[in-house]
């Protein structure tokens, strides 16, 4: 019996080597391992890996030597490029970079300037209400006056400025929110840029169509914290739009005292254009799932705590029994004897 065998890498069964090595297993067709002896232990048998080329077998053990000289393993000289190559992706293939998209991230410095340039114009309009006020009474130095003109006008002027580009640097984060939200969702935005734009930069119109867009990013949530936020801000800035055509109507009037009127009315305008732009910027953190500062609002988690039960009332725990004593002493007889005897039935009692 051949003492030579060749292990089965699949069923470890072990076949004696009667001729050229076998490659198969004849039981469950798995790879014989290279011939060793029975009783080698492991570190000295001889098994080893050997590469050969595709569809070509090993006959060395059943051929003569045909006295060819050796040849040196197959490498690479250097790194292949046949399946490494990083071709750059083309320029249609790249991903084309969306409008408003760079403006979005200046969504929350637009809102602050905003919101300090209308305090600004509500603080140079209550100035020049001053004004009007002590120009009852005496009269005004025109260099005061020019100042006056200058800070109302400038600042109205800018603030409306950083208020167009407040709104579309929003309308651009809102755009990108909407692509996100849906995107989780495995669905598409619905509605395009285009009618998003229209919704919210269009006069009269954009006083319905903005709570409509948040509204359907934050319906799906299960905090209702940003569907709470988006319902006060939608009230809020339909206030500040009725606000702004009753200011804007005001400044028709001919009578000096409605004018005058209307400069503090103008002023009570601009505070609110301050307010809401805060506002705006709530509801953008608050969507953000961060708070008004921009730090990550973390969760609460109410927990039943049970405290040890203590009672709001001591019982009442029987003390040591009461003892009258019934001796006579030096007193009267008869009042002791009846002041005994109503001790023992309160005892008794």
């Amino acid at each position: 019996m051949s003492t030579v065998v060749q292990p089965c890498a699949r069923c470890g069964t072990r076949w004696a080597v009667q001729g050229p090595p076998m490659h198969w297993c004849p039981r469950c067709r798995g790879v014989l391992l290279s011939p060793g002896p029975i009783d080698a232990p492991p570190e000295r048998r001889n098994y080893r890996w050997v590469a050969r080329r595709p569809g070509r077998l090993d006959r060395s053990a059943g051929s003569a030597d045909t006295g060819r000289a050796p040849v040196a393993t197959p490498r690479y000289t250097e790194i292949p490029r046949w399946g490494l190559r990083d071709r750059p992706v083309a320029a249609a293939d790249r991903e084309q970079p969306r409008p408003l998209s760079a403006l979005a991230r200046w969504v929350y410095t637009a809102l602050l300037a905003t919101a300090v340039l209308f305090g600004i114009a509500a603080a140079a309009e209550l100035g020049r209400y001053l004004i009007l006020l002590r120009n009852r009474t005496r009269l005004i130095e025109p260099p005061l006056l020019w100042f006056s003109d200058a800070l109302v006008n400038t600042a109205a002027l800018f603030a409306l400025i950083m208020a167009l580009v407040a709104a579309v640097a929003t309308l651009g984060w809102l755009i990108e929110v909407r692509r996100a939200a849906f995107a989780d969702a495995g669905r598409r935005d619905p509605r395009s840029p285009r009618l998003l734009a229209l919704g919210c930069l269009v006069p009269v119109v954009n006083l319905i169509f903005p709570g409509v867009f948040l509204s359907e990013v934050v319906a799906e949530r299960g905090d209702p914290r940003p569907l709470q936020a988006v319902r006060l801000w939608w009230a809020a800035w339909g206030l500040g739009g009725l606000l702004t055509v009753a200011a804007l109507y005001w400044r028709t009037a001919d009578s000096l005292q409605a004018k005058a009127d209307g400069v503090l009315f103008t002023a009570v305008t601009d505070i609110a254009a301050a307010g809401i732009a805060v506002l705006t910027l709530w509801v953008v953190r608050t969507v953000e799932g961060r708070d008004l500062r921009g730090r990550d609002r973390l969760a609460r988690r109410w927990v039943v705590a049970v405290d040890p039960a203590t009672p709001l009332i001591e019982p009442v725990h029987p003390g040591p029994a009461a003892t009258v004593s019934t001796a006579p002493d030096a007193g009267s007889a008869d009042s002791r004897d009846g002041a005994g005897r109503a001790a023992q039935e309160v005892v008794a009692q």
